[in-house]
């Protein structure tokens, strides 16, 4: 900043000058500047100041873009151009405006416009819970969503599970090494178990009768979920479509579209069965029986924010005794 406001001063004497003396100051300069470009390599690296002394004197003087040598025309141009976006960007500065809402406050509108993507910014409620945010500010920070707003998986699936039902069969080998066949029937909505039994041939007949006894006249399913096995004959879909309930088989080799009561099957497995050694069909009835008992009324789930299917009360005065459930494989704890 030194040597520039001394170059200034030392060209302030020049409109006393000569004009041949200033054309022999000015080709001494030239001279100089060809000797010292010669032996520069490479870019030569220039200062704010010294920018800005450029673009003042083209301000000043736009001719003496032709006399440029230290660096391109195009260069001073650009060098204008951004500081004329520089300026008028400081001119545009905020000076106040709204105030900034909260982070906790961000983060609620975020939530509330994520678990209801059907509404817009106005159905936002906040007035209700004590806060006075413009409209604008709340569609400023709603989520953005690149697809079109609609519901969730899980929400389209809770609105439609009380309707479901789901069932299946799977094999208990016996203490003599035969082969049972248990069914089990469970609603969707809330995991609960409503029908067990075995046998030891599964005729489409002995089906469509276990259906009938699970789901009575007034209080049947819409849908039945279930495999594709050739075990459900004509009988059972004259059975389900005489109870006005629609049949929905799922795809060849894909339990997967049955998974409620494949994991069902899984519970019972790993909590029953894995431990204990069944003696025939009515052992087998009577432990079946058993699980449904514990699993509708003790057992907690997750999906169920850790309930039963059939709703526990909270108890929380009085002594904790527990009750053996199956001969002690698992147990059920209450106050008293």
């Amino acid at each position: 900043m030194f040597s520039l406001l001394c170059f200034v001063l030392a060209a302030m004497p020049s409109p006393f000058k000569s004009k041949s003396r200033l054309g022999a100051e000015n080709m001494v300069l030239r001279h100089q500047l060809n000797v010292l470009r010669r032996k520069v390599q490479g870019r030569i690296w220039l200062t704010n100041n010294d920018r800005w002394f450029f673009v003042q004197l083209y301000r000043w003087f736009p001719s003496i873009l032709p006399v440029l040598t230290v660096i391109r025309p195009e260069t001073l141009l650009h060098w204008h151009r951004a500081g004329f976006r520089c300026y008028w960007r400081w001119r545009s500065r905020s000076r106040g405006g709204r105030p900034p809402i909260e982070a906790d406050l961000r983060v609620l509108i975020r939530r509330m416009s994520v678990e209801n993507p059907l509404w817009g910014a106005p159905r936002i409620e906040l007035l209700k819970l004590g806060f006075e945010v413009a409209q604008s500010t709340v569609a400023k920070y709603m989520a953005k969503s690149g697809r079109g707003r609609s519901q969730t998986w899980k929400t389209f699936l809770c609105n439609h599970a009380p309707d479901i039902s789901a069932m299946d069969m799977f094999v208990v080998p016996t203490v003599g090494f035969k082969l049972l066949y248990a069914v089990v029937i469970m609603r969707l909505d809330r995991r609960r178990l409503v029908w067990t039994n075995a046998t030891t041939n599964p005729t489409a007949e002995w089906i469509a009768r276990q259906i009938t006894e699970a789901f009575p006249w007034d209080q049947a399913p819409r849908y039945l979920l279930r495999d594709r096995d050739r075990s459900y004959g004509a009988i059972v879909h004259r059975r389900l479509r005489a109870m006005g309930i629609r049949d929905h088989p799922t795809a060849p080799r894909s339990p997967w579209q049955n998974g409620y009561v494949e994991r069902l099957i899984g519970s019972i497995r790993r909590e029953c069965f894995d431990h204990i050694v069944v003696m025939g069909e009515a052992s087998l009835r009577r432990t079946l029986k058993a699980y449904a008992s514990y699993y509708n009324e003790v057992r907690t789930h997750r999906s169920l924010h850790k309930d039963a299917p059939e709703t526990r009360p909270v108890q929380f005065s009085g002594s904790v005794f527990s009750r053996p459930v199956l001969g002690g494989l698992h147990h059920h704890y209450v106050r008293v």
